[in-house]
């Protein structure tokens, strides 16, 4: 049997380059993230937001003013040291915050936060019921939970992943399908029966079309009210 791959320590530390920068797959995981903050819910009371699985940072510059403190968090250290670069002046003015935490299991108190952010995160997670869980823990009742994810394994996601993020990969040397099989363990059909399921309210929206068919779309974004 053969060893599982080690390209992904290097696919995660060129993630920038090779899905966000001047490519056609970086067009679309950009417009996700304004697809989100354009659909959000009334923002009034909304000081303290954190992100999870933030990564470089982003979501930062598409979230809708109006907040005191943007707690910007992910497990990685690679990923974090990118967004202390990138954010270096809000940082300096207390507006950012970066922390090292586990989306999983956050070392936050609960009904502590007005805002959640996870863009392109619960689809690499195990057991997301118990994730949703944790998240909604830490919002405060009436808060809000806000979620982008990827419409994989539908068929307008699989084609476009094609048009770009594969091939780029495979042109390095990475054996891009054995990572995204590791990496997207959960199908976006039954993310969305589970949000559906544990919250009563609940806003979506679906990119490029409308229609909430999971093959015709790239990306499900939604709005949760905390309970």
């Amino acid at each position: 049997m053969r060893e599982v791959p080690t390209e992904e320590l290097d696919y995660i530390q060129t993630y920038d380059k090779n899905n966000s920068d001047k490519t056609l797959g970086g067009y679309f995981l950009k417009k996700s993230h304004a697809v989100l903050e354009k659909n959000v819910p009334d923002l009034k009371g909304i000081d303290t937001i954190l992100e999870v699985g933030a990564g470089t940072g982003h979501h930062f510059p598409h979230v809708k003013k109006g907040f005191s403190k943007y707690i910007m968090s992910d497990g990685s250290t690679v990923m974090l040291d990118a967004a202390r670069e990138k954010y270096a002046a809000e940082i300096d003015s207390g507006l950012v915050q970066i922390e090292e935490q586990n989306a999983t299991a956050i070392d936050y108190p609960d009904d502590s936060v007005d805002r959640l952010i996870a863009t392109h995160v619960l689809e690499h997670l195990l057991n997301p019921v118990d994730v949703l869980r944790e998240w909604n823990r830490v919002v405060r009742p009436g808060g809000i939970i806000s979620i982008v994810l990827p419409c994989d394994p539908g068929l307008l996601w699989r084609f476009g992943r094609n048009l770009g993020p594969r091939r780029n990969a495979l042109k390095r040397g990475l054996n891009y399908d054995y990572l995204m099989a590791a990496e997207h363990v959960n199908a976006i059909n039954n993310l969305v029966v589970f949000i559906r399921h544990h919250f009563e309210n609940v806003t979506e929206s679906w990119y490029p079309l409308m229609a909430p068919v999971p093959d015709l779309n790239l990306f499900y974004c939604c709005h949760i009210e905390s309970t």
